[in-house]
């Protein structure tokens, strides 16, 4: 516990004294960093602590981003409410996804929520909804300013805003795994057969897992809205819910600290494939990916854990 709490400590310090180090470009990405961890620590959720696999979260980062877009554009909205909105929206379409997707399982839920992935881009683009999506040409949103007349730039304020939200996601998310609720999930993972025979409720903590890690991913699109200034249907495709999925499996399963990890891997190894080739970018990612997975299969979480262990243990 006391290496945690070290380690939480200089973890804020760090970011807390990152913005006044870094150019606007840098404090970009790491905000974007922070965003992505929200959605990779959304993803972990279910598939980390209640063994439900997806494809899907692509989706749910488009509506929230969509929806922060549209309460802004359209409804002339403050984009600090957009993010409890863009949850509480995002939580109601997993939650009703949740209850179709009972009835699979392993592949079968993976191959349902790569529809959803595939559909969703789709669906922004369709004419009758062009007057909200803006179709193809996707909908602008304005870059908000320091609130309170804080002296910080616009990149500064949102980078301590992202920050605030993901340490407050973080703080609920450990709470959950922490409570009645999260030994549940893991019952459920583990055997739900027997979680069932227990008295646990299964079908309604997997539909609740899957709302909230929807929320947490909706989150996460809301704020990269903001922060970029521009969604569009192709920034959404499936191959951002491959992302998150690697973002996943490097920083960790079932390791909550593991998003910023997973968050920073699939945020800059890709920039540095391209600066090792950039006609085999791909290739070099790939291969960087392969000997990663070959050194630490657990990712990142299993190395951290063993090492723990080793020290608790002396």
């Amino acid at each position: 516990m006391a290496i945690e709490r070290v380690s939480a400590i200089l973890f804020l310090l760090a970011a807390i004294a990152a913005p006044m180090l870094l150019s606007g470009f840098f404090i970009f990405q790491v905000t974007m960093l922070l965003v992505y961890a929200i959605a990779i620590m959304g993803l972990n959720l279910l598939t980390g602590f209640n063994g439900q696999f997806s494809l899907g979260h692509s989706a749910f980062y488009a509506i929230g981003a969509y929806a922060a877009a549209i309460l802004m554009d359209k409804f002339g909205i403050g984009y600090l409410w957009t993010l409890p909105l863009a949850g509480l929206i995002c939580f109601a379409v997993g939650f009703l996804f949740g209850f179709p997707a009972l009835r699979l399982e392993g592949t079968y839920l993976a191959l349902a929520t790569f529809g959803l992935a595939v559909a969703t881009p789709q669906i922004l683009k369709l004419t009758p909804l062009e007057h909200w999506t803006g179709g193809v040409q996707g909908v602008f949103v304005a870059k908000p300013n320091a609130a309170m007349g804080l002296p910080l730039t616009a990149d500064q304020w949102l980078y301590y805003l992202t920050l605030s939200v993901f340490i407050l996601l973080y703080i609920l998310a450990r709470n959950l795994i922490g409570s009645r609720t999260g030994r549940a999930l893991l019952a459920i993972r583990e055997n739900p057969i027997a979680a069932q025979s227990m008295g646990i409720n299964v079908s309604l903590y997997k539909t609740l897992t899957f709302g909230v890690s929807a929320a947490y991913t909706g989150v996460a699109g809301a704020l990269g809205a903001i922060v970029i200034q521009f969604v569009a249907p192709d920034s959404f495709g499936f191959m951002l819910s491959v992302t998150f999925l690697v973002g996943l499996v490097v920083g960790g399963i079932a390791w909550l600290p593991g998003a910023l990890i997973g968050a920073a891997f699939i945020l800059f190894v890709p920039n540095f494939a391209e600066e090792i080739s950039k006609g085999l970018s791909g290739a070099a990612y790939g291969v960087i990916m392969i000997l990663l997975m070959y050194v630490m299969p657990s990712g990142a979480g299993g190395i951290v854990q063993s090492a723990l262990r080793a020290v608790r243990a002396r």
